[in-house]
């Protein structure tokens, strides 16, 4: 089969027939995608990859024969090939996503029950926006080590025993994010005085998983967000996939607002709206970081932080999996700090105790 060098190639790997058909239909939608290959296990998958040479390969992870994961790693390993994985929305395909990320993948999209046409339209416009991230991404700086914080012992606090967060860290990532923030976040100390509240850019059913994963290794109580939840310092909160995260104040202090509506920069939650209502309620005492990932999601919220007084932080180039959302940023003249990954958490840890590091040159 002839490409266009212009397009993106596109090896799909199911053993589901139907789905081996449909993601080739979606993906074509696309005019800068083609695909070049279907295969129906993971040492198909190896055998095409060497024949065809994609750019970027989607994964189905729960495979007879040679599994998902095994396929991942060689092909991340032998080939330095961008994997998008296509996984179903339940724990345990939620719990081999999140091993996906640590073996390289780039990104994982959530396959519908009963992977129907019309339920495949649901995922088509995340689909091509993940592989066109994929091949713009640098899968080498997907395979971080996590660090291991001493994790709280305590259990969490109830609602009414919350320390209130009189100062807070918004932090929005995308592509690359889940290995970075897995590599950054333990090293916050335990005794930070803020809330730090995320959006990730990941599936419904996934962020739950991502949450407890954090929770695991990091100094901070690490909860999904639920709606109502305080924002306390001391706690990191994820928003969910599928709903929007805002800030509001209460007379007993911050809490979480979670919502629907549109998406907005194509994604629910967007950390432009974190970023907004962080701004707007926290003011100066608001520090805004934003991380690895493709599009400008982020860039204009960022700006309202540094506009209201607040400090306002990105990943470097040179550290990020793409860099796109903190460039854009950088572009518009929003952040105060440019820092690599492994600096970020002494950066949020010094803009939060008062004593913010020399800005870092930052190149345009």
């Amino acid at each position: 089969m002839e490409t266009s060098r212009e397009k993106i190639k596109v090896m799909v790997v199911d053993d589901s027939a139907l789905m081996r058909k449909m993601i080739p239909l979606i993906l074509e939608r696309s005019s800068v995608i083609e695909v070049v290959a279907t295969a129906m296990d993971g040492a198909f998958a190896l055998s095409k990859a060497e024949k065809y040479r994609p750019d970027v390969i989607t994964l189905d992870l729960d495979m007879p024969g040679m599994d998902g994961l095994t396929a991942l790693r060689r092909l991340v390993e032998d080939f330095g090939m961008p994997v998008v994985v296509v996984s179903s929305i339940t724990r345990h395909g939620a719990d081999l996503a999140m091993k996906a990320f640590e073996l390289g993948a780039m990104e994982v999209v959530s396959k519908p029950k009963g992977a129907l046409p019309a339920n495949m339209r649901v995922i088509s416009e995340e689909l091509i926006r993940k592989v066109v991230a994929a091949k713009e991404g640098l899968p080498s700086r997907l395979r971080l080590e996590a660090r291991r914080g001493a994790a709280a012992a305590a259990s969490p606090p109830l609602p009414g025993q919350a320390r209130r967060a009189e100062k807070v860290v918004a932090i929005g990532a995308s592509t690359g994010g889940p290995n970075a923030l897995t590599y950054m976040l333990p090293s916050l100390p335990r005794d930070l005085p803020a809330a730090v509240v995320i959006v990730q850019h990941m599936p419904p059913g996934f962020t739950g998983t991502f949450a407890s994963r954090l929770r695991g290794i990091c100094r901070l109580e690490v909860r999904e967000a639920r709606d109502g939840d305080h924002v306390a310092a001391g706690r990191i909160l994820l928003a969910p996939g599928d709903a929007h995260a805002t800030v509001k104040k209460t007379p007993a202090g911050h809490v979480i607002a979670l919502s629907g509506g549109l998406p907005e920069n194509g994604h629910r939650p967007s950390i432009d709206v974190l970023f907004r209502s962080v701004a707007s309620e926290f003011g100066p005492a608001a520090t805004g970081v934003i991380m690895t990932g493709m599009g400008e999601d982020g860039a204009g919220g960022i700006g309202d932080i540094r506009k209201a007084g607040g400090r306002t932080i990105a990943q470097d180039e040179k550290s990020s999996v793409v860099f796109g959302m903190a460039r854009a940023a950088i572009n518009r003249g929003h952040i105060d700090e440019v820092v690599p990954l492994d600096e970020m958490a002494g950066a949020i840890r010094d803009s939060i105790c008062g004593n913010p590091g020399a800005a870092a040159e930052i190149s345009r």
